[in-house]
């Protein structure tokens, strides 16, 4: 998410020669990219009010300065995720004490002046910094002035701030003798809205796979699915009741119009009970989907049912799923 820069950087950074080293960044989470986190949002590369991550890719949002690493869901936050410096240097500035609460619930006034939320500023030397954000209230382990080494601990990720959902968001800018800030795509090394497709190279110290599309999570439900609830775990453990519907659920980012959804359950002999397919008319960077039936009159059958989310693009699928439900 977008984020202010007020408030986070306390010192001033040395001037830069234009023969200074650029720096390489480590992966700035302990998570596994595609596994456990995924980039939600990549930087805006297109100037103006047109959109475009480094890949012409639609994966992002316009104004965008940040590279969104999120978790799936808030019970991956309350378990705790680190956020890791991208690189040795010095703490430049911090903020704590914000609540971990979606800006949807408390409003763009209450994070006014603050949507950056509790967060780190570390300056790398030559006028280079990297900025971590909406970072877990009380989590935050350092204080300006404080020496870091990649891969040390800062603080864990969380939701405070102007955001909707747990995330870190990680910032690369560098200050030139005026201290003037400019932003800058670790992706390609270049300012942003420099423009999308444009030669660059990678300030990453690894492989950073580009990821599309993927699931989030997914599972199943007695009915309506209450997508807070779902998002805090809270369907996690959902028991199948012999007359309540079997529904399953499924959330995802970066769906693309054209794509084909499928629904599928299947009863305790694998003999199908429900299936729904639909072509998507809209791309989203986030996409929430739930599809089933009510049960029969004479109950559903005593097992396990299985549902299976599927998203299909180009003849391929980017997104196929399974979960389980228990019928007593």
């Amino acid at each position: 998410m977008r984020s202010a820069l007020i408030g986070l950087v306390l010192l001033a950074a040395p001037v830069a020669s234009a023969q200074e080293q650029e720096p390489r960044f480590a992966w700035p989470a302990a998570c596994t990219l595609g596994q456990d986190c995924f980039i939600q949002n990549y930087i805006d590369a297109e100037p103006g009010p047109r959109f475009g991550n480094f890949r012409c890719d639609r994966l992002g949002y316009n104004g965008d300065n940040g590279t969104d690493i999120r978790l799936r869901d808030l019970a991956a936050m309350r378990k705790g995720v680190d956020i890791l410096a991208a690189a040795d240097g010095t703490v430049a500035g911090v903020r704590d004490g914000e609540p971990d609460v979606s800006v949807d619930q408390r409003g763009a006034d209450a994070v006014r002046g603050k949507t950056a939320g509790n967060g780190v500023t570390i300056d790398h030397g030559g006028g280079w910094f990297t900025r971590y954000a909406h970072m877990k209230q009380g989590s935050v382990r350092v204080k300006p002035g404080d020496t870091v080494k990649a891969g040390q601990t800062l603080g864990q990720i969380g939701l405070s701030g102007n955001t909707e959902f747990p995330h870190v968001e990680f910032s690369v800018f560098r200050e030139d003798a005026s201290r003037k800030a400019t932003f800058i795509d670790p992706f390609t090394a270049l300012p942003v809205e420099s423009g999308c497709n444009k030669t660059g190279h990678s300030l990453w110290a690894m492989d950073v796979p580009y990821i599309p599309t993927a699931l989030l999570t997914a599972g199943f439900a007695a009915g309506q699915v209450d997508w807070d609830a779902a998002r805090r775990g809270e369907y996690a453990d959902v028991k199948g009741g012999r007359n309540a519907p079997l529904v399953v659920w499924a959330e995802s980012f970066g769906v693309r119009a054209g794509d084909t959804q499928t629904v599928t359950i299947n009863g305790p002999d694998g003999t199908q009970v429900f299936q729904y397919r639909t072509v998507l008319t809209d791309s989203k960077n986030l996409w929430t989907a739930f599809s089933g039936r009510r049960a029969p009159p004479e109950g559903w059958a005593p097992g396990t049912y299985t549902g299976r989310y599927q998203l299909e693009r180009n003849g391929a699928l980017v997104v196929d799923a399974e979960r389980q439900v228990q019928v007593p």
